[in-house]
């Protein structure tokens, strides 16, 4: 069942992506709800999943993780088998960030953190080349981010 999202809820999501740490007090102030009223609906929209979770937004490159690699892999068929063993597996691996199931020619595609070419060189070895079912991988380099967000469009 789909939540009913209205352009109070939207305000709210808008406020909070944008400072998860406020108070109530504060994002009732910033969306113009009383506190009572906005915090109804923060708990209806965190009841219906709506707002999954608060986190904290580290810095990759002030924790030494300054390379970013998108890595396409081909897998050797399309059995559910297959597809689960790869995504358990490629689920465990520690540098992952993101995994996406494709629909084009690779057949997912994956985010990797590492400190350099050196140490994305030891996952690839220590891991992505050790999951299951993979036929072939094509590794891109991010030369820079030129943005990001992990903000949703109200």
């Amino acid at each position: 069942m789909e939540t009913e999202i209205d352009e109070t809820d939207r305000r709210i999501l808008a406020a909070l992506q944008r400072r998860g740490r406020m108070t109530s007090a504060e994002l009732a102030e910033a969306v113009n709800l009383s506190p009572s009223a906005c915090h109804r609906r923060v708990q209806r929209l965190e009841k219906n999943s709506v707002i999954r979770d608060y986190v904290a937004l580290l810095d990759a490159r002030k924790l030494g993780l300054a390379t970013t690699v998108f890595v396409e892999i081909k897998l050797a068929g399309q059995t559910d088998d297959i597809l689960d063993a790869f995504e358990k597996a490629v689920a465990r691996v520690p540098a992952v960030l993101e995994c996406h199931l494709l629909g084009g020619a690779a057949d997912y595609l994956l985010k990797v953190v590492a400190e350099d070419t050196e140490d994305f060189a030891r996952l690839h070895r220590q891991y992505l080349a050790r999951l299951p079912g993979v036929q072939g991988m094509q590794s891109s380099f991010a030369l820079r981010t030129v943005f990001k967000t992990t903000a949703l469009p109200t």
